[in-house]
């Protein structure tokens, strides 16, 4: 890597670490493909698609730049029996510069009846994550900085969270906070200047909404946004359009304010496998750095249809 790249990627890392360090607000891991990995965010959507859904999904952020977000998740959500009790369980890996958290975390919601095609879940999730800061590995301008002579090792935090969503059979609409708890990570100095540090985390809700339009025979719009908003940090909206041809092809756009633009490409294999990947282009100054070559995400979902009889949710939510 060249002394400019190096300049850019140590830049951004300090920039990153302030916001993470000083007090100031932290960023959940962030997703293109919201709309399918719904429960990462909302533990009241845990069961809510009638079937065993899995899902898999991998995010390169900033491709070209050293240190840039990558995230990995794993989800697994199910409808209990004939009750209405739906549980989930997922694990994400989330890594930038020298920091790399891992959440865990199990979902429970509890799904009521309320209309013919209608319906409404409270959820809980509950789990915690692991901290991990390789400070020591940053080419800081002064290396005798008392801020980066000690790391942060497995710094376990709790987290809790909640959610409530509601769907017919063409729209929803959900809210959460999926971690509630403003865990505090102190680290210390050894030296004489008593030099110290606080990751304060913030707490982080979430709107998701969408409603699918029935074009024609094999034609679905789907409109879909996702909301999130945290103390310190600007306001995130995501605003998603996507095309579901013949139950099989999905083709979308998102844009995300004041941020990226991004192209979705979906397909349905067959009853139980998606497929899924987008494609983000910053619309910041950083997109313009000849290092960045976008934002880059892929899943994989399988879901095991049940043979009795149960309101599903729509494919396309």
């Amino acid at each position: 890597m060249n002394y400019t790249n190096k300049a850019i990627t140590l830049a951004i890392t300090l920039t990153l670490m302030v916001g993470c360090f000083s007090g100031y607000a932290q960023q959940d891991a962030q997703y293109t493909q919201f709309m399918y990995n719904t429960v990462a965010i909302n533990p009241a959507y845990a069961g809510n698609r009638g079937m065993l859904s899995a899902i898999a999904l991998h995010r390169s952020q900033w491709a070209g730049l050293d240190g840039a977000p990558v995230t990995q998740s794993v989800s697994v959500h199910s409808p209990i029996g004939l009750s209405n009790v739906g549980l989930g369980f997922s694990v994400v890996n989330d890594k930038i510069g020298p920091a790399s958290e891992t959440y865990g975390n199990i979902d429970f919601s509890y799904m009521l009846d309320v209309g013919a095609e209608s319906r409404l879940s409270f959820g809980l999730k509950a789990g915690g994550h692991v901290l991990n800061v390789d400070l020591q590995s940053l080419e800081v301008p002064d290396p005798n900085d008392p801020r980066f002579q000690q790391n942060i090792e497995n710094k376990f935090s709790p987290n809790i969270g909640v959610g409530v969503y509601f769907h017919t059979a063409a729209f929803y609409i959900g809210a959460s906070a999926p971690n509630l708890l403003k865990n505090e990570h102190f680290q210390a100095s050894n030296n004489q200047t008593g030099a110290s540090f606080i990751a304060a985390e913030r707490v982080h809700y979430y709107l998701t909404s969408g409603y699918v339009f029935d074009v024609d025979y094999n034609i679905k719009l789907k409109p879909a946004t996702m909301v999130k908003v945290v103390a310190g940090a600007p306001l995130q909206a995501d605003f998603n359009l996507s095309m579901l041809y013949d139950e099989k092809l999905t083709v979308g756009a998102s844009y995300r304010w004041s941020a990226a633009l991004s192209g979705l490409l979906g397909y349905q294999i067959n009853d139980q496998v998606m497929v899924g990947i987008a494609y983000d282009r910053e619309t910041t100054d950083l997109g313009n750095t000849i290092f960045n070559s976008g934002s880059y995400e892929a899943f994989l979902r399988f879901e095991l249809q049940r043979n009795y009889d149960r309101m599903e949710t729509p494919r396309f939510f």
